[in-house]
């Protein structure tokens, strides 16, 4: 597996999510679809979206539903490909979407890994190939983001670091859909800085990459923390996504 197949895999893949072409996320023009479920798109995703918006760089593919494309085109043609992803524009995106009773929810950047850079780093502590067998008893709360209690049958591979027997930090993956495997990472505060997610999540990247699947990486912008154990690890920026969900559930996670 070279770049060029993680990026054709990876593009193939946001297409059955946004029900397009691949070629669509790298043309000039922005492309306005209407959001359907597909048997391929990434399992998590609540399809059909009522407003998504993607971007490799090129252009935005936005995926609706029909009361929304009119409105969703006049925004991605009025700001710069870049700006609809950032304040002030979202701002103004938010007022289009509430007579819809819409609000801006989810918003990340994905990496995909370079495979000239991708390799295994060193961590002064054991590490262990975990299976699907050896997650039942670690669903706690400081491995939520290795692991997804909600989806339990999709965590399928990962990688501990242990201290005297003790895990200590754990990388683990989601076979969110079936040629991608999505890494997660976490490492208890006391045994942070020592280089110990960088060390799990470029050991787990290999490991798929192995087992011939494509990992691919998701953080917010403002975690900082996050997007430099990505591209320590040997991960660039792929793609960007925005999501808008109905303004109950998005009051139901701000009351949390």
């Amino acid at each position: 597996m070279n770049n060029e197949d993680i990026w054709r895999i990876a593009a193939q893949q946001s297409a059955y999510d946004c029900n397009c072409s691949p070629e669509d996320f790298f043309k000039s023009t922005n492309k306005v679809v209407l959001s359907c479920r597909h048997p391929k798109a990434r399992k998590y995703l609540p399809l059909p979206f009522q407003c998504d918006l993607v971007s490799y760089g090129s252009n935005i593919v936005a995926q609706v539903i029909e009361p929304l494309v009119d409105v969703v085109t006049e925004y991605i043609e009025k700001y710069s490909v870049e700006h609809c992803f950032e304040t002030p524009n979202i701002n103004a995106l938010n007022d289009m979407l509430a007579p819809h009773n819409l609000k801006v929810c989810f918003m990340a950047e994905y990496f995909l890994p370079d495979i000239t850079r991708l390799k295994p780093l060193a961590c002064d502590y054991e590490l262990r190939i975990l299976e699907q067998k050896d997650f039942n008893h670690l669903y706690l709360p400081q491995w939520s983001n290795a692991l997804c209690s909600e989806r339990k049958e999709l965590d399928v591979l990962g990688v501990g670091a242990y201290d005297n027997g003790e895990l200590i930090g754990l990388a683990g993956c989601s076979a969110d859909c079936e040629d991608m495997y999505q890494i997660g990472i976490d490492v208890l505060p006391q045994y942070r800085q020592q280089g110990i997610a960088s060390a799990l999540t470029s050991r787990l990247a290999l490991e798929i990459i192995a087992r011939g699947k494509v990992p691919f990486y998701c953080a917010a912008w403002s975690n900082i923390k996050s997007v430099r154990n990505a591209v320590k690890c040997g991960f660039r920026p792929a793609w960007v996504e925005l999501t808008a969900r109905d303004c109950d559930f998005v009051d139901k996670l701000n009351s949390k």
